[in-house]
């Protein structure tokens, strides 16, 4: 990613939930001759929340679940993280490169005053946009940090690559399961984090998807010099029926 290749560590953060303790549905392993069963009816209990921070391009994930997710409870959580964070960040450097800059990643055009409010940036933080999130509380704590806010656009939540490990882990830790005790949830979905970062998968943008997604694209034939294609060549002139009588005439007059 170019902001990692600048030197700035870059994180994803958001929050999944609720999750009930409810039966759930999904792939489970069972003794042959033993299909998994499951209640058909359930007590409602209490629910869980999902905290996340991610870096995609080591796979490493800082997550907790929790009762609720209030700025309360995710901002304290969060300004925790982050400065553990930066304690292991490169400190920014003096004469500060073309990238590195409030104004670089900023499109409002009076960013190049947040150069001169903040101290040079030493990581990027991707989020959505919840309301808590533009907390001034938490945005001039995070500029006093030299930490870069970027918001994913309404309807572009699939940007968020924090969305994408989220259910894994919930898939890994919940899937087939019914688990009656909010608890015992929590303690799951802990475990399910303590082993993704044993063995934790980088993301990157593409992949093999990506390449068959772009072969298919290639077989195809733009028209009229837009963005429509067709599967197959189209004519460039389509002839009347008359002609094709007149041609298929000459023809069998020929032989």
């Amino acid at each position: 990613m170019l902001a990692e290749r600048l030197g700035l560590p870059l994180w994803c953060e958001d929050e999944a939930g609720p999750y009930q303790t409810i039966p759930l549905p999904g792939y489970a392993w069972q003794l042959e001759g033993t299909p998994g069963r499951q209640a058909h009816q359930y007590i409602r209990g209490k629910t869980c929340k999902f905290l996340t921070l991610f870096r995609p391009v080591t796979g490493e994930l800082r997550a907790k679940p929790v009762a609720q997710s209030t700025n309360a409870i995710l901002h304290p959580w969060l300004k925790e993280e982050l400065e553990d964070i930066l304690k292991h960040c490169p400190p920014a450097p003096e004469l500060v490169p073309e990238g590195r800059r409030w104004q670089d990643w900023d499109p409002f055009p009076a960013a190049e005053q947040l150069d001169r409010m903040y101290p040079p940036l030493r990581m990027l933080l991707i989020l959505d946009n919840l309301a808590g999130h533009y907390s001034r509380d938490l945005v001039s704590w995070c500029g006093e940090h030299g930490i870069g806010l970027l918001y994913t656009p309404c309807a572009g939540s699939w940007l968020n690559m924090a969305e994408s490990v989220q259910r894994i882990i919930i898939r890994r830790a919940l899937e087939g399961h019914h688990i009656y005790d909010v608890e015992i949830l929590k303690d799951w979905l802990t475990d399910t984090i303590e082993g993704w970062n044993r063995h934790p998968t980088p993301f990157i943008w593409g992949g093999k998807r990506h390449a068959r997604r772009d072969r298919a694209y290639a077989r195809r034939h733009r028209q009229g010099g837009s963005g429509a294609t067709s599967q197959y060549v189209l004519p460039r002139r389509i002839r009347s029926v008359r002609y094709y009588r007149q041609v298929g005439n000459t023809v069998a007059k020929g032989k």
